[in-house]
C-alpha cells in the first residue's frame, strides 16, 4: 500500500522528512529533518544534529515520497511503530 495522506499514520516514518509545526514546548517548533529513529513516544529528527521530539506534545508536517506534505497530530502516532503499522486505520479487513 502506498503512503498517502489518509494512511501516513499506518506507515513507517523512518526516512521521511518531517517538521514540527506545533508543540507544547515552543523551542521544538520549527525543528525539521529526516526521521532516523522512532520509539513508542518519540521521533528522532536529524538535520545538523539529532533531536528527539515527543510525539504526544507535537504536530508534524511530513513530506511523503510523492512530494506532498501532510500534517499529522502526534497523538495519532503514539504506539510502537510495528504495532501502529499493523492496526491503525479504518480497514474493513481488521
Amino acid at each position: 500500500m502506498a503512503v498517502t495522506a489518509e494512511t501516513v499514520a499506518r506507515h513507517e516514518l523512518v526516512g521521511l522528512e518531517a517538521t514540527v509545526t506545533q508543540a507544547t514546548n515552543p523551542d521544538l517548533e520549527g525543528t525539521s529533518g529526516t526521521v532516523v529513529s522512532e520509539t513508542t513516544n518519540t521521533l528522532v529528527l536529524e538535520d545538523d544534529r539529532e533531536r528527539t521530539v515527543p510525539k504526544d506534545a507535537a504536530q508534524f508536517a511530513v513530506t511523503l515520497p510523492t512530494g506532498a506534505t501532510v500534517t499529522v497530530d502526534g497523538d495519532r502516532l503514539v504506539a510502537r511503530p510495528a504495532r501502529r503499522t499493523e492496526t491503525r486505520g479504518d480497514s474493513t479487513w481488521r
